[in-house]
């Protein structure tokens, strides 16, 4: 505990505006997750707002400057988590009690420069089988311009097997 006192401490001591916006926004997180909201701590971090049918998963991020590139926007493999995200959940939600789908396969066309208020992604499915799931996902920025599209396979397995 001392020591990420300390941490904290030297951290905001020399932090400037925007270091302290980071900062900020990583402990708000930390508790999100903590408070049990969120299943995991990437859904915390990127602050992810989702919406699940029969036939699609929808998942709403602000940009902000953690996910920035050195260009100041959005870094690619914030789009690609938010891509694998939509299908994964959707995927997830299609299969069986007791069962599982992780990502096999993810490709990605990027499109557009990742700027703007928010990303929202929306997933589909394009098959489903009894072992193996493929669907495809869009993400447009606030403006409405389309910033990726990308495709997933996904395997079914037990979720007694993980781990």
């Amino acid at each position: 505990m001392e020591n990420i006192q300390k941490q904290i401490q030297d951290i905001t001591l020399h932090a400037t505006e925007h270091d302290l916006q980071l900062l900020e926004q990583l402990l708000k997180s930390f508790q999100l997750w903590k408070s049990g909201n969120n299943t995991t701590f990437i859904s915390s971090l990127l602050q992810m707002e989702r919406k699940i049918s029969d036939d699609d998963c929808e998942i709403t991020i602000p940009i902000s400057p953690l996910l920035y590139n050195t260009l100041h926007i959005v870094h690619g493999g914030m789009t690609a988590t938010l891509l694998d995200t939509a299908m994964g959940v959707l995927a997830n939600s299609l299969v069986p009690e007791g069962y599982g789908a992780v990502t096999t396969q993810l490709n990605i066309n990027y499109i557009a420069a990742g700027i703007g208020e928010h990303m929202v992604c929306t997933a589909k499915m394009e098959h489903k089988g009894s072992k193996t799931l493929v669907l495809s996902a869009e993400i447009h920025r606030s403006d409405g311009v389309k910033i990726a599209i990308g495709t997933g396979s996904f395997l079914v397995i037990e979720k007694k097997n993980i781990g």
